[in-house]
């Protein structure tokens, strides 16, 4: 900490710190403002520092997407964590009622038997778990169907004394990255109507639906306008992906890059087109290549287009000039912000969190490679 950005190496994952601030600053205020929960996603950022700051700043807890990925934030003493994915099977049954000792943990359902399974367990292991079943918001890939099935799966939980009916989960990810923001909104708003009419439904029959919870960075602003959702679940926010980056943003809300992979231009030898050191192997591509690339000396963009990634290189194009002798580059140092942070988040073992052209702090990313 302390040293200049010119003495990182690369590859890196770098955090812009005052862009990160402002991302955390709006989204707690946005949610206060509307008077909804926020519970970001941890999987995007899978670090229990960054968890400290986003609930210092006002979030109710954090999700996690498996077990193993708890563990890090469990043992951080973040106090309120949801499992928001269903599991099955012995070991992960095991993982979850052992976690319930550490801190309140909730966890999704859409099946009869994983109730069964999670209530016997924790009766034995004397821990009690918020159990919110899951309902198909649209997205056509976990959640149950039919509000039979749901109460079905109410009056499983009820059948156990280790067992709380809390509320219940609504998610639909395939809208999170709809590219036109009318359309956005319009999907948003039916999955919305889908999930008041089963929290209509448990209402009708005497059951108190406490939390309704989903929604993702792409459709946070609609959801906590909705009436519906009492706790939102936005994770990319923070740092603002290429993907994210490439939506349209006609709302209150806006927001900044601030993930960043530090590469190096480290071979020049033909006409128009360099090599970085940043490949597959450091950043995740399912979403894209990088869309842009900065010149971290000078501040501004590069007039390279990353047009490829193998292993271990990337090939940058030059824009303007095809045919320009492009060797000066060589050592040049770019920033390059990823196309899905996630998964490339997943590549690193730390964040080398930086204000001007400074190091500021290294942050662990200790929840790295749990995906279980």
């Amino acid at each position: 900490m302390g040293d200049p950005l010119t003495s990182v190496g690369t590859p890196s994952l770098l955090i812009d710190l005052d862009a990160f601030d402002a991302n955390l600053t709006a989204m707690a205020a946005f949610a206060a403002r509307h008077g909804v929960a926020l519970r970001p996603h941890a999987k995007a950022h899978k670090s229990s520092e960054i968890a400290k700051r986003q609930i210092a700043a006002g979030a109710a807890g954090v999700c996690c997407q498996k077990l193993s990925e708890a563990y890090p934030f469990a043992a951080a003493g973040i106090a309120s964590i949801h499992v928001s994915n269903e599991f099955v099977g012995a070991d992960k049954i095991a993982m979850a009622v052992e976690l319930a000792s550490h801190t309140r943990l909730s966890v999704c359902v859409d099946a009869l038997t994983q109730v069964r399974a999670l209530g016997e367990a924790a009766a034995r292991a004397s821990v009690t778990l918020d159990v919110l079943p899951e309902i198909d918001a649209g997205q056509h890939r976990c959640g149950v169907t039919s509000v039979d099935a749901l109460f079905a799966l109410v009056d499983e939980i009820a059948a156990h004394d280790a067992l709380k009916f809390t509320g219940i989960q609504a998610y639909h990810g395939g809208i999170q990255h709809v590219a036109d923001w009318d359309a956005r909104k319009t999907a948003a708003a039916h999955a919305a109507e889908i999930t008041a009419h089963y929290v209509q439904a448990l209402d009708t029959r005497g059951v108190r639906c406490a939390i309704v919870t989903g929604g993702g960075t792409g459709t946070v602003e609609f959801d906590a306008a909705s009436g519906v959702y009492n706790e939102l679940q936005p994770g990319s926010y923070l740092f603002m992906d290429g993907d994210y980056g490439g939506l349209g943003w006609d709302g209150e809300l806006r927001w900044r890059h601030s993930l960043f992979v530090l590469s190096t231009v480290m071979s020049a030898t033909r006409p128009g087109m360099a090599v970085c050191d940043v490949g597959l192997k450091g950043l995740a591509v399912d979403s894209g290549l990088p869309r842009s690339a900065i010149w971290i000396d000078a501040g501004t963009e590069a007039e390279l287009s990353y047009v490829a990634a193998n292993d271990e290189h990337g090939m940058l194009r030059a824009q303007s000039k095809p045919q320009e002798d492009v060797a000066a580059l060589v050592g040049k140092r770019l920033l390059l912000p990823p196309g899905h942070c996630d998964p490339t988040v997943n590549l690193y073992d730390e964040y080398v969190c930086y204000r001007g052209e400074r190091v500021a702090d290294i942050w662990p990313i200790d929840a790295r490679g749990m995906s279980r």
